[in-house]
């Protein structure tokens, strides 16, 4: 079939993105779901830093490549061994799809799939399969999703059905955003109420880790940036101390929990250094390969401090999605505040600088807008 989809053409382009426009808009063909494959409508796509840092050249992938991995969606055709989706049904798309087969989806969400990692590298979906082709050039997939196109064929690994009360918007965060932070929160760090909390860099992923606490009831709840409008929006969805990071440092700011989210050595450095004695350093962040950071080991030992790596949330998507909904549904976990920005598809350049420029928190691509 025929879709439209937003292919970045080439790695590390020059800002602004507005300008050389790594990212066109193109015509594609879109071949028919595999046996455990689904075609799904989509409805909605986050942009995501994990998208940046692919156009700026932060995380080499193969190109051409149609980027999105942040979406939701209506299922349009299911394979032949898919049999617990229908079409019609909404479903969220995670970018890390398991295989519930290695070693490491053993582990409950604590490390990512092996054969998952490797297609998310390869450009492919979860069993090597290719569904995209632009004029007989293959096009590649993006984390297994594609989502910022009007299809996508993923594998079933990569989509957890939601209610159709949960929107598409909200549901499209769900699986990126909120499955990333909020389970930093609730599957890394894990406070009680009575704990204290701290989230460094308040992009999606840590604005979704500030409400996730925040639904949690934790006692003590510190958000950390540089920008003065995004500590502005923390204080009013809740959060009970703002400060930027050179602040926490001359204050000596502590807290028992500490996540960083901001993809930034220097993020890491604070978020280390504001963790209390006996605490835990959380970080979700992605930076770039080459980065690097500088902490005491002296500190780690001599103060019974740990430090955790938590991708995608340490998450089992199946398991984590609706939990997420339902706190939606609660009216505990207002993701609806996560999103600063509604755009069409043609916007998808100018969306990368505003993200580039730390403008945004999370800007949604909504295809009835096209």
């Amino acid at each position: 079939m025929k879709i439209t989809g937003a292919v970045l053409e080439e790695i590390g382009r020059p800002r602004p993105f507005a300008d050389s426009r790594p990212i066109t808009v193109s015509e594609l063909d879109l071949e028919g779901p595999g046996p455990t494959e689904i075609l799904v409508r989509i409805e909605a796509a986050g942009i995501c830093h994990s998208d940046l840092s692919v156009v700026d050249g932060n995380r080499v992938r193969p190109v051409p490549m149609l980027l999105g991995h942040e979406a939701a969606g209506r299922v349009v055709e299911v394979g032949a061994d898919v049999t617990d989706l229908a079409p019609g049904q909404r479903v969220v798309m995670s970018f890390l799809p398991r295989c519930e087969q290695c070693e490491n989806c053993a582990e409950d969400g604590r490390l990512p799939c092996t054969t998952g990692s490797k297609s998310n590298g390869d450009g492919t979906l979860l069993h090597g399969s290719m569904h995209l082709d632009r004029g007989g050039e293959k096009i590649f997939h993006h984390l297994g999703v594609s989502g910022f196109a009007t299809h996508a064929v993923v594998d079933r690994a990569s989509a957890v059905p939601v209610d159709d009360d949960i929107p598409a918007d909200v549901a499209a965060v769900l699986g990126c955003a909120v499955l990333t932070g909020g389970g930093a929160v609730l599957n890394a760090a894990r406070p009680r109420p009575q704990d204290s909390i701290m989230i460094v860099g308040l992009g999606g992923v840590g604005m979704a880790a500030l409400i996730t606490a925040i639904s949690q009831g934790v006692s003590r709840i510190v958000a950390v940036d540089t920008l003065e409008e995004k500590l502005e929006h923390a204080r009013r969805l809740g959060a009970h101390e703002t400060y930027t990071p050179q602040q926490v440092l001359a204050e000596g700011v502590k807290a028992k929990y500490v996540i960083e989210c901001a993809g930034n050595p220097r993020a890491f450095e604070t978020a280390f250094a504001a963790t209390a004695v006996g605490g835990t350093t959380i970080t979700a962040g992605l930076p770039h390969p080459d980065a690097r950071a500088q902490i005491s080991p002296l500190t780690v030992t001599a103060e019974a401090r740990t430090i955790i790596g938590s991708y995608l949330g340490s998450a089992v998507p199946a398991r984590d999605i609706p939990k997420y909904a339902q706190l939606w549904r609660e009216g505990k976990l207002p993701v609806e505040e996560l999103i600063s920005a509604r755009i069409a598809l043609a916007d998808i350049n100018q969306a990368m600088d505003q993200l580039a420029d730390g403008k945004a928190v999370r800007q949604v691509i909504m295809f009835d807008a096209e």
